[in-house]
């Protein structure tokens, strides 16, 4: 009897250190596209963690090319490269062309997320559409029933970044890239919060488009076409806002900041204007949607070496609430709902 009680015990005791091995697996995977590693591909990492996971789980992920389209709809995942410059996530893709097919954007970029409460770190993510050389093609349109044939151009959107659901996104370090519009879509007008730093973006029109609530910081915006860098939706919530703090945009020669045709609220703080960007301040497009809370861009200390235009002349006082340029934070532009710099800190 004492005998089979000590065996129970050591059946017991390894049980535990198998689960807790599980466990700590669990909590980091890396992925290497050469096989060396947990996994080869990012999307097989992302689909190894249990749909109802709670707990944070880093996905390190090595130097090399990945040629994948991401869908991530799990939750509480850090997704990290080793190198910025070396960790590629490349698709090919034009929106025009997939919505032709499809009802709905899931899959229209690159990376596409529905997940909440995820950072990515140290990553290029790219869609080479429109730098791949693609000739304009004219292609049936099932799902257009007014226009059956389209028109594919090199200057479509072309996103590599969209969100659905997807609240608290942090993107950290990273280059989101593509040669057309809506490169970056963090979109949620309801209950998004969207949270950028040191990155580099760069596209077409609109290709820096938040809806919901976002902050970047030290982030570098290169237009290469479009007539608008920057746009906003925050139709939804009077409080929603974009705010862009010790931030660049240079791009083609008379490149346009921004433009907004549904509620928008911007606040550029500390930002600097390339010699070259058109003298038209952020502007609202002809538009049937009712502009509820009117005009709402403000700008303090944002400089052009060549001059300033008036229109970007400090004007945050007029705001609503009159908040001082000491106030504005991350937390204070996700309404002290969410500090995304203590969550990364941590």
């Amino acid at each position: 009897m004492k005998q089979r009680v000590i065996n129970i015990k050591y059946i017991l005791l390894a049980v535990i250190i198998f689960y807790n091995c599980l466990f700590t697996y669990a909590q980091k995977v890396v992925v290497d596209a050469s096989g060396k590693a947990d996994f080869s591909s990012i999307q097989a990492a992302i689909n190894s963690v249990p749909d109802s996971n709670k707990t944070l789980v880093t996905i390190f992920v090595k130097k090399g090319i990945y040629k994948e389209q991401l869908f991530i709809t799990k939750s509480n995942l850090k997704i990290i490269g080793e190198n910025k410059d070396e960790v590629i996530i490349t698709q090919a893709i034009v929106r025009d062309f997939f919505r032709c097919y499809y009802n709905n954007d899931w899959g229209v970029a690159t990376m596409n997320l529905s997940g909440s409460d995820i950072t990515l770190q140290n990553l290029t993510i790219q869609n080479t559409y429109g730098f791949d050389g693609t000739k304009d093609t004219t292609i049936a349109c099932p799902n257009d029933t007014t226009n059956p044939q389209k028109r594919i151009t090199k200057n479509g959107h072309q996103m590599a970044l969209r969100t659905f659901a997807t609240t608290r996104l942090q993107v950290i370090n990273c280059k989101l890239k593509a040669y057309a519009g809506d490169t970056v879509s963090p979109w949620n007008t309801d209950s998004g919060m969207f949270y950028f730093k040191d990155c580099e973006m760069e596209g077409g029109v609109d290709f820096y488009c938040p809806r919901g609530w976002a902050y970047a910081e030290n982030c570098v915006f290169t237009a290469h076409t479009g007539s608008a860098s920057i746009w906003h939706d925050g139709s939804v919530h009077e409080s929603s806002k974009t705010v862009l703090v010790n931030c660049s945009f240079k791009g083609f020669d008379q490149f346009k900041l921004g433009r907004y045709h549904r509620d928008a609220q911007f606040f550029l703080i500390n930002c600097l204007f390339a010699d070259n960007m058109a003298n038209e301040k952020i502007y609202l497009v002809k538009t049937n949607n009712n502009i509820q809370w009117g005009e709402r861009v403000y700008y303090f200390n944002c400089t052009r070496k060549a001059g300033n235009y008036a229109w970007f002349s400090n004007n945050l006082q007029t705001a609503k609430n009159a908040p001082k340029p000491s106030e504005i934070n991350a937390l204070w532009a996700f309404d002290n709902k969410w500090n995304p710099i203590q969550q990364h800190s941590n």
